[in-house]
């Protein structure tokens, strides 16, 4: 069973190649049962994706494309989704387990009451998305994703890390950040700082914060005055 580590955050990864393991080709994500297991699917471009109450686990899902995904009550364990376009989902009470989204594209994304345990986003697009009340039970990692204008909005995301990131007017609007490593980042163009108490960085970034900070409070230098 394989992990990734940034810095002191260690996601658990999913295990699917061990010894005894086959998975499945489908056709459908929605399951005829409510659940999935030992899957493979792949490829499909679809004009919606609708997912209720359907248990996602040990499985592959690359390629997927839809113009639109509404995903409620989704449980998905020790999957990855590689190479997946959806485009504006929206995902709301639902819980994600030791999963990977790699290479996918979730711009503007809507994600409501969603819980998080050993995820990890690796290269992935997240622009112009809201997480709102998204809570990390467990070790959460966004590696070298995109998540510019996008919005954490009363989330929970006490020790997950972010490692270079594009984070131009990323916003933490309320919430708990306790522990959340933000090392390896630009933090310059970040909005609401108010909310990032107790995160961790490092001693450069501090130049970084106080341009961001400037910028929040539209501060005026008086230097700028005495040159007109």
């Amino acid at each position: 069973m394989g992990t990734r580590t940034i810095r002191r955050t260690s996601v658990t990864l999913p295990d699917l190649d061990g010894p005894g393991r086959y998975l499945s080709n489908v056709s459908s994500l929605e399951g005829g049962r409510g659940w999935i297991a030992e899957f493979r699917y792949g490829d499909a471009d679809l004009r919606a994706l609708d997912l209720t109450d359907v248990h996602l686990m040990d499985g592959r899902i690359s390629g997927l494309k839809a113009q639109r995904a509404r995903l409620v009550k989704l449980r998905v364990d020790s999957v990855e989704f590689t190479g997946c376009d959806l485009a504006a989902p929206h995902w709301s009470d639902s819980k994600v387990s030791r999963a990977v989204f790699r290479d996918c594209k979730l711009m503007g994304a809507t994600l409501e009451d969603v819980t998080l345990d050993n995820v990890l986003f690796e290269n992935c697009k997240l622009d112009y998305s809201t997480l709102a009340r998204v809570r990390a039970t467990g070790p959460v990692i966004f590696s070298e994703c995109s998540l510019r204008e996008t919005t954490f909005a009363m989330a929970d995301l006490n020790g997950a890390a972010f490692d270079h990131c594009d984070l131009r007017l990323t916003e933490f609007d309320g919430g708990t950040y306790r522990g959340m490593d933000l090392r390896g980042n630009d933090l310059s163009e970040l909005c609401g700082l108010a909310s990032l108490k107790q995160v961790i960085t490092d001693r450069a970034q501090t130049l970084q914060l106080a341009a961001a900070l400037v910028a929040e409070l539209g501060v005026t230098f008086g230097e700028d005055f005495d040159d007109d």
